[in-house]
């Protein structure tokens, strides 16, 4: 099962895998955060271990974590909450920005978080699913980009890809919760989006403003 070269104390999740279980954002999680007692140690190995995300669990009982990129800390990330939700089976997860909420429903995690909790991404419509399936490399620019099109509008399918164009070295994101949220809440509506090499994220808003990401983990190795 372990594909994955990480150091003992450390699991490997696939985050927002896809119907046939493929695919997926591959997630660090560091069960015992106190071994990483500060920011130096913590960004080194979210360097080292180069996922998207690497999550430190600092409080497993009251849902205290913290998220790193290769690059930063983060005050929120869809994929790696969604992946500590269903790791540690919790209903709360603590953050600085707020608390998040999560259930279980079936193969599904899901949150419930705010669109303003989110890191700030360029949402991008493109004029069909072909023309997002064709990009070869990032399209020119600075910063986050989400490029979007409908595979079928009524139904609320979506085709998506994430570039986070010169942010910690990552070409492409495979599949991004934060930025489905955003999307979703400028939609205005539940969506059912296949991101990256084929990963599968949905999302619901509420009148609240707050939006539920959804998506199934599978644990990809065990430290």
């Amino acid at each position: 099962m372990n594909d994955y070269d990480v150091p003992d104390g450390i699991d490997v999740l696939r985050v927002f895998c896809g119907p046939d279980g493929r695919h997926g954002n591959a997630l660090g999680v560091v069960r015992d955060g106190r071994r990483y007692p500060d920011n130096e140690s913590r960004q080194a190995l979210a360097r080292k271990l180069g996922f998207t995300e690497t999550v430190f669990v600092d409080d497993p009982e009251r849902g205290n974590v913290d998220i790193r990129t290769p690059g930063q800390r983060l005050p929120f990330a869809g994929h790696p909450l969604v992946g500590a939700a269903w790791l540690l089976d919790l209903e709360v997860l603590e953050l600085p920005v707020g608390d998040v909420f999560a259930r279980q429903d079936g193969e599904f995690t899901w949150i419930t978080a705010r669109p303003e909790w989110a890191s700030p991404w360029t949402l991008e419509r493109y004029a069909s699913d072909a023309e997002v399936e064709a990009l070869t490399e990032p399209p020119p620019g600075e910063g986050w980009l989400y490029v979007w099109a409908w595979e079928d509008e009524a139904a609320g399918r979506v085709r998506a890809r994430a570039f986070p164009r010169g942010d910690d070295s990552i070409d492409e994101d495979e599949a991004t919760g934060a930025a489905a949220m955003l999307l979703s809440a400028e939609l205005g509506r539940a969506l059912n989006i296949a991101q990256g090499r084929g990963s599968q994220i949905l999302t619901a808003p509420a009148p609240d403003g707050t939006v539920e990401i959804g998506g199934r983990v599978l644990l990809a190795a065990k430290g």
